[in-house]
């Protein structure tokens, strides 16, 4: 497979409607999973099944926990955890925040990443290997692990 550069993102979105509000969008035409991962959840803002515990463990690893429903087993799980081996990519979109001070907080993209190993099911807790590591200026805000 040849590199991917986040920088070569723009053209995936002319087809993903507006509103993508799952926070996951498969483009099968693409053969690219994206996810738009918001670290910090308000109670108010989203649901007990949608307080996914999202965070980086260090600079190249992601903890990312799927949809409530994402078996390890369904075609969705298998297609995250047998994508290189299918073709396809995935891709982590992160914002601290759903708002910021004028409205909807921005996503910065990470990159790709490739499937390490996932625990669970119905959610699925899996483990990302990033393409590229998250640069020093977002890696405290990904990280829950960093204190203070």
């Amino acid at each position: 497979m040849g590199s991917f550069k986040p920088s070569s993102l723009e053209h995936l979105f002319i087809s993903v409607p507006k509103n993508v509000r799952e926070g996951v969008k498969w483009l099968p035409d693409k053969q690219v999973n994206v996810f738009f991962i918001t670290l910090n959840k308000a109670d108010k803002d989203y649901s007990p099944t949608t307080m996914y515990n999202d965070y980086s463990i260090n600079e190249s690893l992601f903890h990312w926990q799927s949809q409530s429903t994402t078996s390890d087993t369904a075609s969705t799980g298998q297609r995250y955890i047998n994508h290189r081996q299918r073709g396809s990519k995935v891709v982590l979109f992160v914002r601290e925040f759903k708002q910021d001070g004028i409205g909807a907080a921005p996503y910065t993209c990470l990159g790709t990443a490739a499937y390490v190993k996932h625990t669970g099911s119905k959610p699925m807790n899996i483990t990302w290997h990033l393409d590229q590591p998250i640069p020093a200026k977002y890696l405290r805000k990904t990280n829950k692990l960093v204190v203070g």
